[in-house]
C-alpha cells in the first residue's frame, strides 16, 4: 500500500510539473508574438518531439560508441538483463556495453518492444551480480514507466524554450519585435527570455529527479535487490570517474547515477535526486516490504 501511494504520488508530481512546463513553454510563445507565437512554439515543440521519439534511442546510444552484445560476448551482464526482463514481464530489450570506465548505466527507446539497456565497462568491472541485477531492474522499471518518452518530452519542451527565449532575447535587444504581437514589450519579453529558460530546466530536473524515485522503487521490487541497489548506488557516488557530458548535457537524465558533479547551487539544476535519500528510501521500502 505504501509503495503504490508512494508512486501515484510521484505520478501526479510529474503531471503537474509537464502542466507547469507546458504553461512556461506557451507563455515564452505568447510573449513573443501572441497568438501566433504560440501556435508557432507548438509547431515547433511537435517537431522536436517527433523526431526525439522515433530516433532519440539511437542517437544516444551511436553518441556514446555503444555496441550491441550477445550471451557469447558478455554472459553475466546478458544473463540479468534476460532474468530482470522475465520478471518484469516484458520482452528482453536489447543490450549494448558503452567503453568507457565511467560507471553508469543507463535506459533506452520508445517503448517496451523498442527498448534498449546500455550499461557501461566501468560498471561491469565494480559491481556485484546481486548490485548489477538492481541496476537493471531500476533500468527495466524506467522502460515499464514509459520514463523514456517522458523525459524526451521534458527535454524537448526545455530546448524548445531554449531556442525560443534566444531568439526573443535578441528581439529584444535589437527592438525586432511588433507592439501588435509583443504582449510585454521590450523590458517583459526579454525578462521572459531569460527567465524562462531557467525555469524549464529546473522543471525538467524535476520530473527526472520524481523518475528517479520511482524507477528505484519499481526495479527494487521487481528484482527485490532492495539493499543491493542501495550499495550499488554508493559504490556509483563514489567513484571518480564521471562521465564527459560537457558536449551532451541533455543525456544526464537518462543515467542511473549523476553523471555530473555539480555542488552547492547548481545542484538546484541537478537531475537526479541526492543519492544520500535515495538510499535511505531503498532502506525504508526493503523494511515494509518484510512486512506488506
Amino acid at each position: 500500500m505504501a509503495l503504490r501511494t508512494n508512486a501515484n504520488m510521484n505520478s501526479l508530481k510529474v503531471f503537474i510539473l509537464m502542466v507547469a512546463l507546458m504553461v512556461v513553454f506557451m507563455w515564452v510563445g505568447y510573449m513573443f508574438g501572441g497568438q501566433n507565437g504560440m501556435v508557432m512554439a507548438f509547431g515547433l515543440a511537435c517537431v522536436m518531439n517527433f523526431f526525439s521519439y522515433w530516433y532519440s534511442d539511437k542517437i544516444v546510444l551511436k553518441m556514446y560508441r555503444a555496441h550491441q552484445i550477445t550471451e557469447r560476448d558478455h554472459p553475466k551482464l546478458y544473463r540479468v538483463v534476460k532474468r530482470v526482463s522475465t520478471q518484469a514481464m516484458i520482452p528482453m530489450p536489447k543490450v549494448y556495453i558503452v567503453p568507457t570506465k565511467a560507471p553508469n548505466a543507463f535506459a533506452t527507446g520508445r517503448n517496451v518492444e523498442h527498448a534498449a539497456v546500455a550499461a557501461t565497462e566501468g560498471i561491469l568491472e565494480i559491481l556485484t551480480e546481486d548490485e548489477l541485477e538492481g541496476v537493471i531492474g531500476h533500468e527495466v522499471a524506467h522502460i515499464l514507466n514509459k520514463d523514456m518518452l517522458i523525459g524526451t518530452i521534458a527535454a524537448t519542451f526545455a530546448g524548445a524554450i531554449g531556442i525560443l527565449a534566444a531568439i526573443a532575447r535578441w528581439g529584444a535587444i535589437f527592438g525586432g519585435y511588433s507592439r501588435e504581437s509583443n504582449r510585454g514589450g521590450g523590458l517583459g519579453l526579454l525578462a521572459a527570455a531569460i527567465v524562462a529558460p531557467l525555469v524549464a530546466i529546473i522543471i525538467q530536473a524535476a520530473i527526472s529527479r520524481q523518475r528517479e524515485y520511482k524507477a528505484d522503487a519499481e526495479g527494487a521490487r521487481i528484482t527485490g535487490k532492495y539493499h543491493q541497489l542501495a550499495s550499488a548506488l554508493t559504490k556509483l557516488h563514489k567513484s571518480p570517474i564521471r562521465f564527459n557530458l560537457d558536449r551532451h548535457p541533455a543525456t544526464a537524465h537518462l543515467m542511473i547515477a549523476n553523471p555530473l558533479s555539480g555542488r552547492g547551487f547548481s545542484a538546484l539544476f541537478s537531475t537526479h535526486p541526492p543519492v544520500e535519500k535515495r538510499i535511505e528510501n531503498l532502506h525504508k521500502l526493503a523494511e515494509q516490504s518484510i512486512y506488506s
